[in-house]
């Protein structure tokens, strides 16, 4: 028993020696660099000053209970800034601790990302003309034939699919668009003036 017990442990050790023999390089390839996981640290560090921009165009006029409205922005560009500049750190002093590999593909595949991208484009232009309801169905129809394909589903191209998904499509929708306007009273974009399509 005591034999397994060692046999494991020296495995175990193995492991941890292999998976973190060079702290330079990742341990799988499709784990970034340590320059890529920068560039990460980097653009969280961005996003941080433009909330603070953000947060210093807003009035910091006192709100109900003493906060005021740039108080939410701040709290977000500090916890981003704090976050940014803690992964620069972990990135320069030795790649980002236990990066599990990601899996996936190395490369983006850009025919789904193309459909769910015209997917929202379609829907952006024609929420105006076709109303909410419709226009909505389409990008949700576009949208699951993109992650359908980045999926590599057989029956992607399939009537029968295409068919489910407009109806799913309908039935997500059309509940929606019909409580915002009946029972919020907020106006969305409808094909008829009655707030019921």
């Amino acid at each position: 028993m005591s034999d397994s017990f060692q046999d494991l442990a020296r495995a175990a050790e193995a492991a941890q020696v292999s998976a973190y023999a060079d702290p330079d390089e990742p341990q799988s390839p499709n784990v970034p660099s340590k320059r890529a996981q920068t560039i990460v640290g980097a653009g969280v560090l961005l996003v941080a000053a433009g909330l603070a921009f953000g947060a210093l165009q807003i009035p910091s006029d006192s709100g109900y209970g003493g906060v005021g409205p740039n108080f939410l922005p701040w709290v977000c560009a500090v916890v981003l800034g704090i976050c940014g500049a803690l992964l620069i750190w972990e990135a320069r002093s030795g790649g980002f601790r236990h990066a599990a590999d990601p899996g996936g593909q190395p490369k983006a595949d850009i025919l789904p990302f193309a459909w769910v991208s015209a997917g929202l484009l379609v829907n952006a232009a024609l929420i105006s003309t076709l109303g909410f309801i419709f226009s909505c169905t389409i990008c949700y129809v576009l949208a699951v034939q993109g992650l359908r394909r980045a999926s590599h589903q057989s029956q992607a191209s399939a009537p029968s699919t295409w068919v489910k998904d407009v109806i799913t499509g309908l039935l997500i929708a059309a509940p929606v668009f019909w409580m915002f306007t009946q029972f919020l009273a907020i106006n969305l974009p409808g094909l008829t003036e009655t707030g019921w399509l």
